[in-house]
């Protein structure tokens, strides 16, 4: 009788991985957001993350303001993963960050966080060092601008 229940479980697994499986194979190769080339691949950009920043306009002085509001939200939905320091901790450490990837793409990440890592070749690069999914923590357009500011602060910029 246990075989018999136990070669059901397995067959019951082995049906709705399989299901799954197909789905999301096929989800993946019609998503709308791909181009295809002229030989009906899907063309390749390296700096093809997702998100609705394109030109974030930085002042080469800090705001005070928006940096210190940045810090509000660092504390409560930045740092039980990332240090200031260069050190990782659950994700990469933050020192640098400004120097290694644009305001556009920081404010995308945070904001789009779960696209970018489907899509964006950076995100995905990170996320085989790190081995954790960034949750998405529902920034808003002003939070993500104001951690990016924050994040400039922590960098040195005066």
């Amino acid at each position: 009788m246990k075989k018999i229940l136990i070669t059901a479980l397995m067959a019951v697994v082995v049906i709705a991985c399989g299901s799954n499986n197909t789905n999301n194979a096929s989800d993946k190769t019609t998503g709308s957001s791909d181009q295809n080339s002229s030989s009906g691949n899907p063309s390749y950009d390296p700096k093809r993350g997702e998100g609705k920043f394109t030109k974030v306009d930085v002042s080469p002085t800090l705001d005070m303001a928006k940096a210190d509001a940045g810090n509000k939200v660092y504390a409560v939905k930045c740092s039980a993963c990332h240090k200031l320091t260069a050190e990782k901790l659950v994700g990469p450490g933050w020192k640098g960050v400004t120097d290694r990837h644009t305001a556009e793409w920081i404010m995308n990440f945070a904001t789009n966080t779960d696209d970018m890592l489907t899509k964006d070749p950076k995100a995905q690069a990170m996320l085989e060092i790190c081995l954790v999914r960034m949750p998405n923590q529902n920034l808003s357009d002003d939070d993500a601008r104001n951690v990016y500011e924050f994040m400039r602060k922590n960098d040195g910029v005066k």
